[in-house]
């Protein structure tokens, strides 16, 4: 009989899923932006990026969950916040990395 999978297996779960050309373009995005310590990445760079790198459809980038780097990002230590627009706003949503704490 197969186990429930456990909340600190997620993150690896998540890695297993996703293409490894999606972590390389977080990845040079994240090298790109760094300044004072943080990186802000652009949510409209990297679907067009991924898109690019996968010879895919925008959309088909969001309907496989390929933004969903956050908890894999997070097991490798960093702090990731996401932000996306609230009702009646207009902004870019964006994915921010810090440093996170040390272990």
């Amino acid at each position: 009989m197969r186990k429930p999978m456990k909340p600190s297996e997620v993150a690896k779960a998540k890695q297993r899923k996703l293409p490894s050309a999606v972590i390389a373009v977080f990845d040079e995005l994240i090298a790109e932006s760094w300044h004072d310590g943080e990186a802000v990445v652009g949510q409209n760079e990297a679907v067009k990026r991924i898109a690019e790198r996968l010879k895919i459809p925008r959309q088909e980038v969001f309907d496989r969950d390929l933004l969903d780097v956050e908890e894999v990002y997070r097991k490798a230590g960093w702090k990731v916040e996401y932000d996306k627009p609230g009702y009646c706003e207009t902004y870019e949503a964006t994915f921010t990395f810090t440093k996170g704490r040390k272990r």
